[in-house]
């Protein structure tokens, strides 16, 4: 980014935020073994969809006042990942609860599900850094951007869900 700036070309920077669909993966996981498992714990994740911040992209091209901005992009509600699962098990209707575990036992649950040692690693570490706050954004940026508040996680899920 200091090159960029330091070059004298046109720029507009868009950092966004967490995917809400990074977590496909997990909910179909989590139908199967009947719960979500992580190291996350009440660390609050502002999550958006694909289209929230495709649609930001299309606003900072199609507009003016935008040259010189870094934005922080990220969606209006945080969630945990016990709310994500409360979501989860409501619009299933089953009881798929959120199970708390210390980072070296994630990583170890990791591992024996068969992912290599690096991933489980770094998947442990993201929730350590999810547990710290690190993918929690209040300033509304993308919705500021979209001029419309992100798309809710519940509707987020039911998407997700119907094409699981």
């Amino acid at each position: 980014e200091n090159l960029l700036k330091e070059s004298g070309i046109p720029f507009t920077i868009l950092r966004n935020g967490w995917y809400t669909e990074n977590y496909e993966g997990s909910i179909a996981n989590a139908l199967g073994a009947g719960a979500f498992y992580g190291s996350a714990g009440n660390g609050k994740i502002s999550a958006a969809p694909r289209k929230d911040y495709a649609e930001a992209i299309v606003a900072v091209v199609t507009s003016e006042d935008h040259e010189g901005k870094i934005y922080e992009l990220a969606g209006d509600e945080g969630f945990t990942m016990s709310e994500l699962a409360a979501e989860v098990s409501s619009q299933t209707g089953k009881n798929i609860p959120y199970t708390d575990l210390p980072s070296e036992e994630y990583t170890g649950a990791l591992l024996k599900a068969g992912l290599p040692e690096g991933l489980a690693q770094m998947l442990a570490g993201m929730d350590v850094s999810t547990a710290k706050g690190d993918l929690f954004d209040d300033s509304h940026q993308l919705s500021k951007l979209i001029g419309r508040p992100t798309t809710p996680l519940k509707e987020s899920l039911s998407k997700m869900l119907k094409q699981a």
